[in-house]
């Protein structure tokens, strides 16, 4: 079995057990680093000035079924997920998203990052906010901002991205969140699930977005599935745009990309002008009968297929929500991703063929959401008036593939 690089403030069971402390709620930040010194696991990690948080469930007892271990939480860091363990029968423990181990991860992200932050997003899985994908400006004569019209006013946001090719347009991609310090860090361990919650007292993301935002992160993981909610609230004054979404890179556990098989519950995509801007054109077409119609519900193998694309117009179950599903049939693998907010509209995939991941980001909104190429359809962003909040929740489940 392979051990877990996520090592931080862990939040274990048994240590809490083995100390005669019962199911208890640690209420900060700075009890989480005390409950770290009491059990004595691995020396507390800081990240972005925030500890390091693993939520660790007991070991397995039933080993016929694949369950959830343990996640690492970084809340210096957007509260984004470094890494989530899971048990897998016959393959035993395994890292399901591909990312570096956690010194490895805390090199990157304090000496190997950039002004902007983007390490955040290049593994793991970061959360998007106030947008997600990319938005593309006028860009500043420095090259390191650019203006945007949002909701009929301008907003000057960093242009933290862009293509490999020469002269390739810069633009703001992933949202204003990637180098966050969440606050008010609660966890809790119970019989049934572990939780994290924090709180991002945002404001107007120093003057890149309109009105005053709040969010709140909520992280729930069982045996049976991790479970996160991000809230945004309009604390503020002017009508507050918002988009959400998740950027988690899942790793294909037999390393045999050809056969994975992906579902994805979508009837159209959006066309973009090449993979290296990858800027939306503003048409969307159908899948059916084409090489990106992933709708079949064994869904359809990866082979050698090159995927950059955003995928809309989902289709919903009758609880309303939409499946998306990762078969990994060597590895008798299966990972499913279900979307539990209406607000959710598209979901964008990125997976290179010479990668072992597939990264599903279920998001609010489609691509450069306030492009005019887009006319009059509805992008997803969500208008949020003074006190208005709304929510994103995203559930995660295992499976084992029929044969």
């Amino acid at each position: 079995m392979s051990v877990s690089h996520c090592r931080g403030v862990q939040f274990s069971l048994l240590a809490v057990a083995w100390l005669g402390l019962g199911w208890l709620g640690i209420e900060s930040s700075k009890a989480t680093a005390q409950v770290n010194h009491a059990s004595k696991p691995a020396q507390s990690i800081l990240i972005g000035g925030e500890p390091v948080v693993t939520l660790r469930r007991p070991e397995v007892s039933d080993r016929s079924k694949p369950q959830f271990l343990d996640a690492c939480i970084l809340p210096g860091r957007g509260m984004a997920v470094l890494q989530i363990k899971a048990y897998l029968p016959g393959k035993g423990e395994i890292e399901l998203l591909n990312s570096p181990p956690l010194p490895e991860a805390e090199r990157l992200l304090h000496q190997r990052d950039d002004e902007f932050g983007n390490q955040i997003f290049k593994f793991g899985g970061a959360i998007l906010l106030p947008f997600a994908n990319r938005i593309r400006g006028k860009v500043s004569a420095d090259g390191k901002t650019m203006t945007v019209t949002v909701s009929g006013k301008a907003v000057t946001l960093p242009a933290n991205w862009s293509g490999n090719n020469p002269g390739a347009e810069k633009h703001a991609i992933h949202g204003l969140m990637r180098q966050s310090q969440f606050q008010d860090v609660s966890a809790h361990n119970g019989r049934d699930n572990s939780t994290i919650s924090a709180v991002l007292r945002a404001g107007n993301f120093d003057g890149h977005w309109l009105s005053d935002t709040d969010v709140k992160v909520e992280t729930t993981l069982s045996h049976d599935a991790f479970e996160m909610t991000v809230t945004a609230k309009n604390v503020g004054h002017q009508p507050l745009p918002m988009g959400i979404g998740w950027h988690p890179y899942f790793v294909l556990p037999s390393g045999d990309r050809r056969q994975v098989r992906l579902l994805l519950p979508s009837q159209t995509r959006a066309v973009m002008n090449n993979y290296d801007d990858s800027f939306t054109t503003g048409q969307r077409v159908s899948v059916k009968g084409t090489p990106y119609d992933f709708s079949a519900p064994a869904g359809r193998a990866l082979g050698t297929q090159y995927l950059d694309d955003n995928f809309s117009n989902l289709s919903y179950n009758a609880e309303g929500r939409t499946v998306s599903e990762i078969i990994d049939p060597a590895a008798k693998y299966g990972l499913r991703l279900i979307t539990l907010s209406p607000q959710i509209k598209s979901i964008q995939v990125y997976a290179p063929p010479q990668k072992n991941f597939v990264a599903i980001e279920p998001q609010f909104n489609l691509p450069d959401p306030y492009n005019q190429d887009w006319g009059s359809a509805d992008t997803g962003m969500v208008l949020l008036q003074p006190g208005e909040s709304v929510a994103w929740r995203v559930r995660l489940e295992l499976f084992t593939p029929k044969e």
